[in-house]
This record gives C-alpha cells, structure tokens and sequence, in this order.
C-alpha cells in the first residue's frame, strides 16, 4: 500500500490546477495547468535538478495561487486545532504546510518521465461551488492510476481542496499526521506548527524505503 501510494503521489503532480482565473471552468483550470506544468519541468528539468531550491519556488509561483492553502490547513488541522489555534499560529501553519507541500511533491515531480495524462469529460450538472475533476494517468508499464481533484470555488477562480488518488485521500492522509504529530508533541500545537516540515520529511523518507 505504501508503495503504491508513493508512486501515486509522484503521478499526482502531473496534474496541479495552476492557472486559476474566474471564466475558467474547473476541468480548464486543470488542463491549462497541467500543460503549462509539463512545459515547465521539460525546459527546466535540468536545472531543476541541480537546485532544488528554484524548483520549490517555481512552483509555489506556479501553483501557490490555485491551492486552497487555508481551507486545507484548517482541514488539515481539524475544527478540535484550528479552533484552539490563534491567528497568528494559524498563518504560521498555513505558511509551513505550504512550504513543505511544495518540496514533498516537488521531489516526486523530478522523477516525472513523460507518463500519459488524461483529462475526463465533466459528467452530469456541476455544482458552481465544489466539483470533482477526474483524470486517468498512464505510467510507462500501461499501469493506469484514477485521480480525483475536488475543486472548490471561491469567486476568483477554481481552487484545489483535496484530492483521491487510486482510491486514497491524500487529506485524510495529512490529517493522521497531524494528529499523530500532536500525540507525541503532548498536544502542544506551537510544537507541531515549528516540527510541521520535518514530519512531512519523514513521511517523505519512509514512502521512499517502501
């Protein structure tokens, strides 16, 4: 399982919402994105890989705009958290999950080698507010992975709020973390907020060993 969540996280990027714009439908925010987010890496591979620094900002740049940064730290968080949290400790989080959100998946996106991406077509009437876009992405081994954006409006444009990728929900999966995160801090929210990078690091790392 943690295999197969590895190799599904690294397929998930190749599909990031990255250009959010209030006439875009969803499935056209992740279309452009994705193109313009495979254009990207294939002109920058390289230089990517010889700084990984670059590579963590350009994708903030990138992505940063069309990531619901808050209400996926707030889900992340839980009501329990957040609700304790003050605003300050909140923007901290909010800037730290961020932050390692980018690297987590930007290591995986540098392993990218030209796998299939495909787009399906909305079906049925789409709610203005919160919709799914689903795609199927083929790696080099035919092996198809299903991936789901649920996608949430805001009045600007088209966000990303959580996603599923062969049926394993990558929020939920940052919520256990921060969880278990909190268990062994003793419940010290400032604790879990500074240690946030370096909990995803090891989440990281372990995915790799498997």
């Amino acid at each position: 399982m943690i295999k197969t969540l590895r190799n599904s996280l690294l397929l998930f990027l190749f599909a990031l919402p990255l250009l959010a714009a209030a006439s875009l439908t969803a499935h056209q925010v992740v279309e452009r994105t994705t193109d313009t987010l495979l254009a990207d890496l294939k002109a920058n591979k390289e230089q990517y890989r010889n700084d990984p620094a670059a590579f963590y900002d350009a994708l903030n740049d990138i992505l940063g705009p069309v990531v619901d940064v808050d209400g996926i730290s707030r889900g992340v968080m839980t009501v329990r958290y957040s609700r304790q949290a003050t605003p300050a400790q909140m923007q901290r989080f909010q800037e730290n999950f961020k932050r390692s959100l980018m690297q987590f998946y930007g290591n995986a996106l540098l392993e990218y080698n030209n796998q299939s991406i495909r787009v399906l077509p909305a079906s049925g009437k789409q709610d203005p507010r919160r919709t799914a876009v689903n795609m199927e992405i083929e790696d080099g081994k035919g092996t198809i992975y299903p991936l789901s954006y649920t996608m949430v409006s805001d009045g600007d444009g088209w966000k990303m709020r959580n996603l599923i990728i062969n049926g394993i929900n990558v929020g939920k999966l940052f919520r256990d973390q921060f969880a278990q995160s909190m268990q062994d801090h003793g419940n010290d929210l400032d604790k879990v907020i500074d240690s946030w990078a370096e909990t995803v690091a090891k989440a990281r790392q372990a995915k790799g060993q498997s």
